[in-house]
Order: C-alpha cells, then sequence, then structure tokens
C-alpha cells in the first residue's frame, strides 16, 4: 500500500482537507472573539 501513488496522493489530499478544515474553525472561532472584545460582546456578521 506505501507504493501505490494513488494511495498516497488521496491520502494527501485527505489530510490537507482535514487540517484545512480545522484551521478554518480555528480562524472563524477566533475572529469572533476578537469581534466581540471590540464590539461590546456584538455577535458578529452573518
Amino acid at each position: 500500500m506505501k507504493d501505490n501513488e494513488l494511495v498516497k496522493r488521496l491520502v494527501w489530499s485527505a489530510l490537507l482537507a482535514g487540517i484545512g478544515a480545522i484551521a478554518s474553525m480555528v480562524t472563524a472561532r477566533t475572529a469572533a472573539i476578537v469581534y466581540r472584545q471590540i464590539f461590546d460582546g456584538e455577535d458578529p456578521p452573518e
């Protein structure tokens, strides 16, 4: 399985997608926290 290039590409794509999704969620939550701090607890716009 380690010699199969297709499997390697699929694993790589899955890792990129997963880590990218997690990073995006962390970024959005962090931005919302900062926004609430700046605007006295007001929720960020949708």
